[in-house]
């Protein structure tokens, strides 16, 4: 499972000798109260260290340095109580390789009309201390988030929280490995990609290996492990009653678990934080991997089909970003419509790897025919998913840099039962209508598989392309079509002219 609380966030200040010895006790005093109290707040998750304030440009450089060797720091908070003269930061902020996050804030919350002087002036100077450390940020073109606000605000704390996230998922990319068994599915386009750009770009390395490999693996499993993992299986989900006693739905069932031990194991012993498979290379497989890939996600992997490299990391980055939050994080594929004069809808579906995470209930355990792969009948747990905001994100190499896709979603109950669709699914109203969203989304070049989340917000994948350096495309409640085409346009004149920099 995902534990964001052993990763840091350090907090850091900036002031200056100028102010002696009193002042800047005060301000270390104040800065490890805020601190303290953000370390506290519940909507962040991970652990907000104090750090000493920095007061000359050998102790910011000291402490950048000491920020990118320290391995549990994914990020830094800084905030100026005084006046902080930015070029002191100019070193430092070079060699800095985590993200930073400028809190603009004060210690006070209220002017204190009848007392205030010229020391207290002096010691509360965020209000143009920060400016000055904000141009210094701008002026060396370094990505970072600005959140304005009084420390014990909660949308102040909640926007520190989404950022932390965000670091937590890119932290966790950082040399993560991800398993391709076999290739993308033949001929298609968009699951394609460069891994050599990407490993640059986003830190993590994607490797293919032989199904024979996970088959030798799959094949070693032993009796009492597929029982063990039976018996799990019948206390979580629901087993149907006409299929409890079939000796063919119960072959199925031992050939599923057997293929998820050995999956397990196969990435367990690789140090994988996600993989693909493909139905169009299974050879040795009897059943393309169902519940397997379900649970595996559930449990935190990152997961696409078909090979698609690119959104089997999106979906562990997102998976990182939601730990602990109310909601589930799945792998996802706009399927099919419903072209209703009443209100357009996508049934969004797999073949069989949606994730339980976002499941409404207790998932149904069930085997189907697949139709497609021609292997056995496959396992895979069957729910629809609960009504609420959610979004969809699609992760596009676009040939001179990455896209990130997004467009935010209400999901709704479906119109009428689906009895006879034997497979995972969330049904949902695109922002800002049907026709807006999908047109947009055709412009921007989304791709079919996503990621899908009713606990990651637009604000989370703001920080993260942020962070990554990436672009970021938004279709929401807000989105014209006319502007979003021109926002395309600018953002190819903007990435071509970096790419011609070399930045």
């Amino acid at each position: 499972m995902i534990d964001l609380k052993r990763l840091e966030i350090w907090f850091i200040t900036g002031s200056q000798h100028l102010y002696g010895p009193e002042t800047l006790k005060q301000v270390a005093a104040h800065s490890r109260e805020i601190s303290t109290a953000l370390n506290d707040a519940d909507a962040i998750p991970v652990k907000m260290v104090f750090k000493p304030v920095v007061k000359s440009p050998e102790e910011v450089f000291a402490l950048c340095e000491q920020a990118n060797q320290a391995s549990p720091c994914i990020g830094l908070v800084t905030w100026c109580h005084t006046f902080s003269p930015s070029r002191m930061w100019i070193n430092g902020l070079k060699l800095l390789r985590k993200p930073i996050l400028h809190l603009h804030t004060q210690y006070n919350r209220d002017i204190p009309w009848s007392s205030i002087d010229m020391d207290f002036m002096n010691l509360n100077q965020a209000a143009h201390g920060d400016r000055e450390h904000g141009f210094i940020m701008s002026r060396m073109r370094l990505a970072r988030k600005v959140v304005a606000g009084y420390w014990q605000e909660a949308a102040v704390q909640q926007q520190i929280g989404a950022w932390c996230r965000a670091a937590a998922a890119w932290h966790d990319w950082q040399g993560a490995a991800f398993c391709r068994f076999g290739d993308n599915m033949r001929e298609v386009a968009v699951t394609e990609g460069d891994k050599v750009a990407a490993q640059i770009k986003f830190g993590y390395s994607v490797n293919g290996y032989g199904v024979g490999d996970l088959v030798k693996q799959v094949n070693a499993v032993r009796e009492p492990q597929i029982k063990a993992l039976l018996e799990e299986y019948e206390a979580s989900y629901e087993i149907p009653s006409a299929s409890a006693k079939d000796e063919k739905y119960q072959g199925s069932l031992r050939e599923a678990a057997r293929i998820e031990v050995g999956l397990r194991a196969f990435l367990k012993n690789g140090g994988f934080k996600g993989f693909t498979t493909t139905f169009e290379d299974l050879h040795g497989l009897a059943q393309l991997p169902g519940v397997s890939a379900q649970r595996l996600m559930a449990d935190g992997y990152g997961f696409a089909a078909e090979g698609d490299w690119k959104t089997c990391a999106l979906v562990r980055a997102m998976k990182v970003m939601a730990a602990g939050l109310k909601g589930g994080t799945s792998f996802m594929e706009d399927y099919t419509y419903h072209l209703n004069a009443k209100g357009s809808k996508v049934l969004g579906a797999h073949m069989l790897e949606i994730c339980p995470s976002i499941a409404d209930g207790k998932p149904s355990l069930q085997v189907h025919p697949l139709g497609i792969g021609g292997k056995a009948d496959p396992a895979r747990l069957v729910f629809d998913t609960p009504p609420g905001p959610a979004l969809n994100a699609a992760l596009m190499d676009m040939g001179n840099r990455f896209r990130l896709l997004v467009n935010e979603v209400d999901v709704v109950s479906p119109d009428k039962p689906l009895p006879k669709l034997p497979v995972a699914r969330a049904l949902w109203v695109p922002k800002p209508d049907f026709n807006t969203a999908v047109t947009a989304w055709i412009y921007g070049g989304g791709a079919h598989h996503t990621g899908f989340s009713q606990a990651v917000t637009t604000e989370m994948l703001e920080d993260f392309a942020a962070m990554a350096g990436i672009e970021l495309a938004v279709i929401d409640a807000g989105t014209s079509l006319r502007h979003f085409k021109h926002e395309l346009n600018w953002n190819e004149i903007y990435y071509g002219l970096r790419s011609g920099l070399g930045s």
